[in-house]
């Protein structure tokens, strides 16, 4: 997630520069990425200041025990200010009043806790681009250069150290440079409040009251109930050269008057202090008493913080106890910089995550079902609604009497949105690559030969499977066209039907080898069990008849049945009679064998001592 250094840029730039880094993303690391335009995004100042604010009262401990954090009025969160170097961002909770009058500017947030109870909260959250400290310090070279035009030389600068020369780009002033004007430190903080404060834009129309900073709405402020936490800038400006790292709490006068104390110095003397070899260090001792001065105004006259020390701050009406429980680090107090609690930094980073890990808790009951996220204040699910990125839903989950009961004992966790995302990003891939495949497989078997050579290895394989499985004789539909003969016949012509090796009767023309029996033919049918199943393997290649082999067992009801002749019907030979019933009958008297064959080329099949002539009884 970018922040304000981005939101500066062009829309055009943004999104080429998101696009650049998604693409980085994917190719060098193993995040899982479906979607750049929610993994990879600018986000608004709005939501960092709302994740800001998550992420405080969540290390505050605001949300789970309320009772320990009563600021009165039946208040217990924390606000959250934070200052970068290009925005500032503010994020509270109104008191009722406020809230229910600006019901429209503010943000439904919706958490879960540990056990499945929705927590809702109505935060209003602003922010102001251009109000970062290095931002700000860019317009305010811009009106001295203004204030000062047309002089060419050394500027006045009562916000930097007395005796300090620096260009205009905060770079150390040179004589190679005698034409551009150079920034000359005078060291009156009083005269740096006073030139920084118009920045605030105070002077901006107020379309609608009341505003803050420049001309911008924000709702009353209540600081009886209202304590702001500030981060980032606001920490650091308070507690770095200015010392303060070892108060327990935060108080503005004792702030102003050290500030007032670094910034009357001349810069030889706060140079002594610094180590000359650290470019950073001597950087943020050069820009300090100008940070000093603009958080000074921000807080104090743009959003009227009151001066804890100064002016008067009613005390909230609390118990004793409960203001002793935040009081030792001063989160009593209408305003407190932190850098940690408990030893972990506060970030509006930390914010996403926590919304994250609350949408992974299923709901307690059924008025605790709507999803984790925030949009708009309206009830139920607002349009502009962002969902936590993460879901509790199970397939099996439901609700007994408003109580969540899993049927389930895995809960499911990922989010659908992601899969969904995943396959679109995968199916145009997938297509072309069907495509692809389709288009060789076409172009492979576009010759006849190749698809009949494909079907014959099929057609053997499914052949050896069922003689595996030793079943007998095959069903009536494996000799005809139904199944896969009946497809191929279908598929690859009438050749096929040859192939398979039809039983044919004899005719009285043609030669021997045309009326040899295919492997494939009745008889063959009920020998597979003796026959060799590498004889699979020339299916296709030869012509598709093979020679019967001489297993005759199967055929001893054709030799002990009564002999019959050749010439019973009118005494004529009939030539159509089928090869192996001409074979296998004995000659009758006196017919010089005719009958006997249906040309010289046929093989003799009485070599076997099962068919021996039968004798006339």
């Amino acid at each position: 997630m970018a922040t304000a250094g981005m939101r500066l840029l062009p829309q055009i730039q943004q999104a080429a520069l998101t696009r650049e880094v998604c693409s980085y993303l994917r190719q060098n690391t193993r995040f899982y990425i479906p979607d750049c335009s929610k993994h990879v995004q600018v986000i608004k100042g709005e939501t960092e200041g709302l994740y800001g604010w998550i992420a405080l009262n969540y290390l505050l401990g605001g949300f789970d025990h309320p009772e320990d954090h009563r600021h009165g009025k039946g208040h217990h969160t924390y606000g959250f200010l934070d200052m970068g170097g290009a925005s500032a961002q503010i994020a509270f909770a109104p008191n009722a009043t406020e809230a229910e009058k600006h019901a429209n500017d503010l943000k439904l947030l919706r958490l879960r806790t540990l056990d499945g109870s929705s927590l809702e909260y109505k935060v209003f959250t602003a922010t102001w681009l251009g109000f970062g400290v290095d931002r700000a310090r860019e317009s305010y070279i811009k009106t001295l250069e203004e204030y000062y035009e047309p002089f060419e030389g050394e500027l006045p600068d009562p916000c930097l150290p007395r005796g300090l020369r620096i260009t205009v780009d905060g770079n150390p002033a040179t004589q190679s440079q005698p034409r551009k004007p150079t920034l000359l430190g005078t060291g009156v903080f009083d005269e740096c409040l006073r030139r920084t404060y118009p920045l605030l834009g105070k002077d901006k129309p107020c379309q609608d009251h009341p505003c803050l900073l420049n001309g911008q709405h924000v709702p009353a402020i209540d600081f009886d109930v209202n304590h702001f936490i500030g981060v980032s800038e606001y920490w650091h400006t308070t507690h770095g050269v200015f010392g303060g790292k070892g108060d327990k709490a935060y108080d503005f006068a004792t702030y102003q008057k050290r500030v007032k104390d670094y910034c009357g110095q001349d810069w030889e003397t706060i140079k002594s202090k610094v180590d000359n070899r650290d470019e950073f260090e001597m950087k943020i001792a050069q820009e300090a008493c100008f940070k000093a001065s603009w958080l000074i105004n921000v807080l104090y006259e743009g959003i009227g913080i009151p001066r804890v020390g100064i002016d008067q701050v009613h005390s909230a009406n609390v118990s004793k106890g409960a203001v002793e429980n935040v009081k030792e680090k001063g989160f009593a107090d209408p305003f407190q910089p932190v850098d940690k609690i408990d030893g972990i930094e506060v970030s509006w980073t930390l914010g996403p995550m926590v919304l994250y890990a609350s949408g992974q808790i299923p709901p307690k009951t059924y008025d605790d079902r709507f999803p984790v996220g925030f949009g708009s204040n309206e009830p139920g699910i607002p349009a502009d609604f962002q969902f936590a990125g993460s879901t509790w839903q199970s397939s099996q989950s439901q609700y007994n009497n408003g109580t969540l009961v899993d049927t389930e004992s895995d809960d499911w966790d990922l989010d659908a949105d992601e899969i969904i995302d995943k396959a679109k990003s995968n199916s145009a891939a997938g297509f072309f690559m069907f495509v692809f495949f389709l288009l060789v497989f076409l172009y492979f078997f576009r010759r006849r030969d190749r698809r009949m050579r494909l079907y014959s290895r099929v057609n053997c394989f499914i052949r050896r499977t069922r003689r595996s499985g030793g079943s007998g004789l095959r069903s009536k539909g494996s000799h005809g066209h139904g199944g896969l003969s009946g497809l191929a016949h279908k598929v690859f012509g009438s050749a096929t039907a040859q192939s398979m090796g039809s039983y044919e009767r004899i005719m009285e023309e043609g030669e021997a080898n045309r009326f040899e029996l295919d492997g494939n033919g009745p008889f063959e049918s009920s020998i597979d069990g003796y026959a060799d199943t590498n004889d699979c393997g020339r299916v296709g290649r030869s012509s598709g008849l093979a020679t019967p082999k001489d297993h005759l067992g199967r055929f001893d009801h054709l030799v002990s049945s009564p002999t019959v002749s050749a010439l019973d019907r009118s005494g004529l030979v009939v030539r159509t009679d089928s090869r192996e019933r001409l074979t296998l009958m004995p000659p009758p008297l006196g017919s010089s064998g005719v009958g006997r064959r249906s040309r010289a080329g046929s093989p003799t099949r009485l070599k076997s001592p099962l068919l021996s002539p039968l004798q006339e009884a």
